[in-house]
């Protein structure tokens, strides 16, 4: 590190440090309500606003601005322009306007719009986001935007984000007047999403087609070793991925992200970065741009960063583990327990109102996470499963059993001690980690596990903010006419049914288990194995009528959604049969026909001198049946993909035939390949094997 962290952190970012310097005091003021309250900006400061961003862009070498948004398609998206404007002279200045800060106007009709655009009604904007920071990389001013159709619809993950946050706000600070706060004006969702990755070598995924074309290994046999002795978590970090780490740390900080923990993880070439918590647009921006500045910095060190689910079949695949809050401007995190979580009757409101929501809503959340590589992931012994349920630990489920049961509990300090005198002792937690939990209470937060390791954030967080805002506000209105004097004996009662009614969606044992699964189905708990099972339920009545009480999605905008996500699904496992058979067809197929001719040769000389050609028979009878059954899947997963995407006027039957058709031909054609390679010199293969792969950094 050339300097001190702090010297350079943020150096990027036009925040409210550089605000505060370079706007005009009423401008600054005015920002600054915005970015806190999230009130709307006058009109009339946005000149004044976009010249000083323009004049600091240029002063840290920006050319260009560009409005950054986050499309429907999973990544990012950004139109560069240059500041230049001619002058009647033949030369130029640099120029921003106001207009063309807060607005831009992409082509809606280019980006996945669930049939909301057409080419024909193209039109759609970019508008300025004024509560996350605009930053500067690789030459260009970045602008945080929204992206909206001509008519309105949104056409993005941050749009719906930024709806619920004020929802969010809204319902909360309703249940807080009734516990007498009035100093706290607005409450924030927070989240700090811990980002799973996987690091290889590019000389050998130049090699792979299948990393190339889909992100994963679509063939590969599991080396001697894996991860079976547990011996990568945690451990040293080589010299090459401390070298990518220092580089990603600084590239990070410099852009405002506050990156603090990084570790090697459970499965060889598999690592995990983790920022400080901030509010969940900010977060969901951060963590969009993290990712792109892992994959960018990796290049420069001869590696590749695979943020897919599951690029290696038989190691774990990658998360990441959203750690989600909420706050107020007054200071308060609204799912702290306390000393005493039994008296803290406002906790066990907005807890109370959590558990009813993810007992209600499980759908919701489970569609949040749900696409085709993260299903390979869940419920793998190494994610959740895909059955939805909340970890609480020991001592609140003792106050929830204490609250229904109309009794005391009585929460007891305890003291962790090793045993040995030299060592201090310290505070045990009052909750254990369950890994096995989709959804775990953590000491102060709630830990969703699902959301896979590529999926964008805005989308689990605007569910899980619309979700309890949605039960705040019946706790609201039920308790919003209470008299004083009545209130504590009401909202117990209340707070008593939600429980009763919704404990079943508690569950603090192992969530790998079969037990738990059969469990799951007596408490009538949804189990959605996969994408194309729970998508569909996402136009649910009972969704749709939430999200529409709270204008945070209408009707025609979930739709979307769901065709939107069905068609990705497909998409992305038409892409990868159609690798396969290419793989299968140029690369593996020839291989085996090749090395089974050698073989042949050699029981013909070994013959014809009257040696035994035993092993050589053996070898080439089993080569040549592996080839034939390749070969054979190779041609029925052919007709298959082709008789799914025939199907391409209803997507979700397109979708199921993905699913249910083509995926275990795929399984099929990859056992064969698979075999074959275990058998196969490995000089004679194709491409790089996993051993290779993930234990050469």
């Amino acid at each position: 590190m050339s300097k001190n962290v702090a010297e350079f952190f943020a150096c990027d970012v036009f925040n409210d440090e550089v605000m505060k310097a370079r706007l005009p005091k009423p401008v600054y003021k005015a920002m600054t309500k915005t970015r806190k309250m999230g009130t709307p900006l006058d009109p009339t400061y946005a000149d004044v606003v976009a010249n000083a961003i323009k004049d600091w862009a240029i002063e840290h070498g920006a050319t260009h601005y560009t409005h950054w948004f986050q499309p429907m398609t999973g990544s990012t998206a950004e139109k560069h322009d240059s500041f230049i404007s001619p002058t009647d002279n033949g030369m130029i200045i640099m120029n921003f306007s106001g207009k063309e800060l807060v607005k831009g106007e992409p082509d809606a009709s280019s980006f996945p719009s669930g049939g909301l655009r057409e080419t024909c009604s193209a039109r759609g904007y970019t508008a300025w986001d004024p509560t996350s920071y605009c930053f500067v990389k690789e030459g260009s001013l970045y602008i945080p935007t929204v992206f909206v159709s001509y008519t309105g619809e949104a056409l993005d993950k941050k749009t719906p984000l930024l709806r619920s946050m004020d929802v969010l706000s809204t319902q909360a600070i309703r249940i807080l007047r009734l516990f007498g706060n009035t100093t706290a004006t607005k409450v924030t969702s927070t989240v700090g999403p811990e980002q799973e990755y996987f690091l290889i070598d590019k000389k050998m995924y130049d090699q792979r087609e299948d990393l190339i074309m889909t992100g994963r290994t679509l063939f590969g046999a599991m080396p001697p070793k894996g991860q079976e002795l547990e011996d990568q978590y945690f451990a040293n970090l080589k010299p090459r991925i401390a070298a990518y780490m220092a580089d990603l740390d600084e590239a990070l900080w410099k852009v405002g992200v506050f990156a603090t923990t990084k570790h090697n993880e459970v499965a060889p070439a598999q690592h995990e970065m983790a920022p400080i918590f901030t509010t969940t647009n900010i977060a969901t921006d951060q963590n969009e741009l993290a990712m792109e500045v892992m994959e960018k910095i990796s290049l420069k060190h001869g590696l590749v960063c695979l943020l897919h689910e599951k690029p290696f079949d038989g190691v774990n695949g990658s998360g990441k583990h959203n750690n989600w809050s909420m706050g107020t401007n007054d200071g308060q995190n609204l799912l702290d327990p306390g000393s005493t979580p039994m008296e803290n009757m406002q906790f066990l409101t907005f807890l109370c109102a959590v558990i009813k929501g993810i007992d209600e809503y499980a759908d919701l959340l489970r569609i949040s996470a749900a696409s085709a590589g993260n299903d390979h992931r869940l419920g793998a012994n190494e994610a959740p499963p895909a059955i939805i349920s909340i970890f609480m630990g020991e001592e609140l489920q003792g106050v929830l059993d204490a609250l229904e049961a109309g009794t005391s509990y009585k929460s007891e300090s305890k003291v962790f001690e090793i045993g040995v005198d030299s060592l201090p002792a310290f505070p045990k937690d009052s909750t254990d980690r369950n890994r096995t939990s989709p959804f775990a209470f953590t000491g102060n937060r709630f830990e969703f596990r699902m959301v896979g390791s590529s999926d964008n954030i805005g989308c689990p967080n605007f569910q899980l903010n619309t979700i309890v805002a949605g039960e705040l506000c019946e706790i609201a209105d039920k308790m919003e006419g209470v008299p004083a004097d009545k209130f504590d004996e009401e909202l117990k009662k209340l707070l008593v049914s939600i429980i009763k009614e919704h404990k079943r969606i508690i569950f603090n044992g192992n969530g790998y288990s079969q037990e738990w699964v059969e469990e799951a189905e007596r408490r009538g708990l949804p189990n959605f194995r996969s994408t194309v099972d729970c998508v569909p339920h996402y136009s649910d009545p009972k969704n749709v009528a939430l999200y529409e009480k709270f204008g945070v999605l209408s009707k025609a905008e979930i739709d979307a959604r769901v065709d939107i996500q069905l068609d990705n699904y497909a998409k992305t496992i038409n892409i990868e049969a159609l690798t396969m058979i290419d793989m299968a067809k140029k690369k593996y197929i020839p291989v085996c026909i090749s090395y089974a001719k050698e073989l042949c040769d050699t029981i013909s000389a070994k013959t014809s001198l009257d040696i035994c050609a035993c092993v050589e028979k053996d070898l080439v009878s089993k080569v040549s049946d592996l080839t034939k059954k390749a070969y054979d899947a190779t041609a029925k997963l052919e007709e298959v993909t082709a008789a799914a995407a025939a199907k391409d006027s209803c997507i979700l039957e397109m979708a199921k035939s993905y699913r249910y058709d083509v995926i275990p031909v795929m399984d099929e054609l990859r056992a064969a390949i698979d075999a074959l390679e275990i058998i196969t010199p490995s000089e004679k293969w194709p491409v790089p094997a996993y051993s290779d792969i993930i234990f050469n950094v």
